[in-house]
């Protein structure tokens, strides 16, 4: 399995955003307003093309993950803590649904296979837990910069565990 192009980008201006918009994400500057980033800088930071960069804004807000505005000290900025929002949130802000196979959901597939498959009873299980690893990671463990990271590691968290 491999992220697209596009969720792979998401996933590093969400990480930029967040470290321009400070690890707290939600915690005031000193003069009273949470911090914004524009798609421009996000693009030349992280390399991204500007009108992707763009079109990943617009898709994230839309989900719920960014918010923007337009306009003289316009910019975007997340909309949660880094540490509430999840890989599992960006990539399906992106790609919709985390489905392993079409047959995950049975209101819209057309698989060949169907009528012999001993295999799709399973897949739901699969893809509850390739979502739940996804979910297990957030935006704060992928933004930190190589220094902070330094030699600690993590590892992701499932439903009803710990954060480590």
């Amino acid at each position: 399995m491999r992220l697209s192009s596009l969720a792979d980008y998401a996933v590093v201006m969400m990480s930029a955003a967040a470290r321009h918009c400070g690890q707290a994400g939600l915690v005031p500057a000193s003069n009273g307003k949470r911090p914004k980033v524009n798609a421009t800088t996000l693009a030349a930071e992280t390399g991204i093309p500007l009108p992707t960069a763009q079109k990943l804004v617009s898709r994230l807000s839309t989900a719920g993950l960014l918010e923007s505005s337009r306009g003289t000290g316009g910019g975007v900025r997340l909309a949660r803590p880094p540490a509430a929002i999840s890989l599992a949130d960006i990539v399906e802000a992106v790609e919709g649904p985390i489905e392993m196979t079409s047959c995950v959901d049975s209101e819209r597939h057309d698989c060949v296979l169907e009528g012999a498959c001993q295999v799709r009873p399973h897949m739901g299980v699969v893809n509850h837990a390739v979502r739940g690893a996804l979910a297990g990671v957030s935006l704060a463990q992928l933004s930190r910069s190589p220094a902070q990271a330094g030699t600690k590691s993590w590892t992701p968290t499932f439903a009803g565990e710990q954060a480590r």
